[in-house]
């Protein structure tokens, strides 16, 4: 009845544009046809959106959004609640995958009689527990590691891969203990493609989640997505219970601007016409990113009716929502969108402002969406409202030039301006941090990505990095080669990102140069510069398979040979969860006598065991290599 009241409400021109600001139009008399009935079926069975509004009870009764935190009795990723690897692995190794040779607490073995027998009683008592869920999770946990038994992997070698083991032919033995109960699970990184061979139980509903692709353009009739329509099309003659889960926002920066409007309907009608019945569309969660306002209420719109004219609605909600100002918002939004198909850049989940420095982010591109935010903050000036809302649009501006001028460093557009023969921080550009921070309280932004940094926390990072990565040294003037290739995706700055007098972060984005399952080999022409000091930082971050050499050797070239100058080796790998710097030092050598000098970094041979995973090896990050006379 709501969903009806609100339809007709909607027809009168009233809105509901965020949880917190609605349209009440001032009417004289409203009419309604006599006699007049109209049915509705909605294009998905289940529509949940990921965005802060939808937290409002009232927005998601508004916009007709389901509510998965409601709906569920158990969530997303659930083996380790289902068999707890703290309470179980130490005394029953075997009720867990054997992963690479090895038992692994990250997954269970499907075929263990016994770990069916507990999960099922687990879920049992969870389901007693909530009787009010529509749906309960079977599902992998967050990684790739699989069983890889003798059983496990015949069920594998039948039913066409890991999903008929760890997945399909153990979730058919619980979904018949709970007939009546709706049992969902993730189709996510190993258990991607539908099984073969096997009938999937009535009860069972699976969520489709396809993370790797470009979510710059409409799937259909894009190269390269024939893969994934393939799996989709497999998918829909697997099940009857077929939804997906659908990533529309860039989970590494939430205030960057992601431009993929305009993918939305086509995409919705071909999941549509997939018999896709149920969408799980996660966005920024209850962070105020970018857009997310305008986001929300197209995908809310989108998904109830993926015949919604697109176009239409955004203008309404624009003009609405930004009043005198829109026209300038419309154009800031269809620019972004013209820049981003002009350059077909391919739009990653994962991605950062910096991979798009020179596409739809570029200086250029940035003088043109500033002109625009700054023609809408002076027409909205003496309208509070509007003009805040403005504002939020400018803060996804500000923070792209942070992180890029971080990237720049002493370039045109970088964070340093030149003042004699050193470097400091461009005027006023600590305050626009400063008000940066506060305007992201102000909106109640509390985090910048997924990974939880706060704004603080970026503001102190920053200016650490302003402050302290800066390095003046005699290898800037020098010719530096790579002899190994460095991998593609870490390679930005070529040889010169070893020698631009900027030292990396934490951040593996920036000033990081990548070689991946390789020997990272440099080399310097010495061009008769005395130096006795050569220093350099690697780094670890184990969670992205990025681990310190094993070892390292410097040579030096002289008389038409290399000879070995001088080893360092490490200590064994620990397993930890932080990222960290390790500097290291070549002290006190005289480098004059050699014509060159170079640099061998070996990595480990292979992952440690705690991070083992089929078709990963370790990656080498190594950073500015400084050469002083001490």
């Amino acid at each position: 009845m709501r969903y009806a009241i609100y339809t007709l409400l909607e027809t009168w021109g009233f809105r509901k544009y965020t949880a917190k600001d609605s349209f009440i139009p001032k009417l004289k008399e409203v009419t309604f046809p006599k006699n007049f009935n109209k049915t509705y079926t909605p294009s998905f069975e289940y529509r949940a959106l990921f965005y802060p509004d939808c937290y409002d009870e009232n927005f998601r009764d508004w916009h007709k959004l389901d509510w998965h935190i409601d709906d569920f009795g158990i969530w997303g990723h659930s083996f380790y609640k289902l068999l707890s690897a703290k309470e179980y692995f130490k005394k029953n190794p075997a009720f867990f995958a054997l992963y690479e040779g090895k038992r692994n607490p990250a997954s269970l073995c499907m075929t263990n009689d016994a770990v069916v027998k507990i999960v099922s009683k687990k879920m049992a008592d969870i389901i007693s527990q909530n009787p009010n869920a529509h749906f309960f999770s079977i599902s992998q946990n967050d990684d790739v590691v699989y069983c890889e038994c003798d059983k496990c992997k015949i069920l594998n070698e039948k039913h066409g891969g890991p999903q008929g083991s760890s997945l399909y032919y153990f979730l058919n033995k619980i979904a018949v203990q709970f007939p009546k109960t709706k049992i969902t699970t993730l189709a996510y990184l190993h258990t991607y493609q539908a099984p073969k061979n096997i009938k999937i139980k009535p009860n069972i509903y699976t969520l489709f989640c396809p993370i790797e692709m470009n979510r710059g353009k409409a799937i259909e009739g894009t190269p390269g997505n024939n893969d994934f329509l393939n799996k989709l099309h497999k998918w829909s003659a697997a099940t009857d219970h077929l939804y997906l889960w659908d990533y529309t926002v860039e989970f590494t920066n939430y205030l960057s601007p992601f431009p993929n409007f305009h993918t939305f309907s086509e995409n919705y009608k071909l999941y549509e016409q997939n018999k896709v019945k149920g969408l799980f569309v996660q966005g920024y969660a209850d962070i105020a990113g970018d857009l997310y306002e305008l986001r929300q209420y197209l995908l809310a719109k989108i998904i109830w009716d993926t015949n919604t004219d697109v176009e239409a609605v955004t203008n309404d909600f624009l003009n609405g929502f930004y009043g005198n100002a829109s026209p300038f918002v419309k154009k800031y939004l269809d620019l972004l969108m013209q820049n981003q198909k002009k350059s077909n850049r391919y739009l990653n989940i994962y991605t950062n402002p910096i991979e798009s420095r020179n596409t739809f982010l570029s200086p250029e591109a940035m003088d043109q969406y500033d002109q625009l935010i700054s023609q809408a903050e002076m027409i909205s000036k003496d309208e509070p409202v509007i003009a805040k809302r403005i504002l939020k649009l400018r803060l996804a501006l500000e923070y792209v030039y942070f992180e890029q001028a971080k990237f720049y460093r002493k370039e045109p557009h970088g964070m340093y301006q030149k003042n004699g023969d050193s470097f400091s921080v461009r005027d006023n550009l600590e305050n626009r941090i400063q008000d940066f921070v506060k305007n992201c309280s102000d909106f109640g932004i509390y985090e910048l990505s997924e990974d939880g940094l706060s704004p603080e926390e970026y503001r102190i990072q920053w200016n650490y990095i302003a402050k302290n990565n800066v390095t003046k040294h005699l290898g800037e003037t020098l010719k530096y080669k790579f002899e190994t290739q460095s991998s593609q995706n870490f390679n930005a700055k070529k040889e010169r990102g070893l020698n631009d007098g900027i030292k990396g972060y934490k951040d593996i984005n920036l000033n990081w140069t990548g070689w991946y399952g390789e020997n990272a080999e440099i080399s310097i022409d010495c061009n008769n510069i005395d130096f006795n000091s050569l220093q350099f930082q690697c780094l670890e971050d184990q969670r992205h398979w990025i681990f310190l050499p094993k070892k390292n050797i410097l040579k030096g070239f002289r008389n038409q040979k290399w000879e070995v100058i001088k080893e360092q080796k490490k200590q064994q790998s620990t397993e930890n969860q932080t990222t960290n710097i390790k500097e290291y030092k070549f002290l006190n050598i005289n480098f004059h006598v050699f014509d060159k000098i170079k640099i061998i970094l070996i990595p480990e041979q292979k992952l440690p065991v705690w991070r083992e995973r089929k078709n990963k090896k370790p990656m080498l990050m190594l950073d500015e290599i400084v050469l002083t006379q001490k």
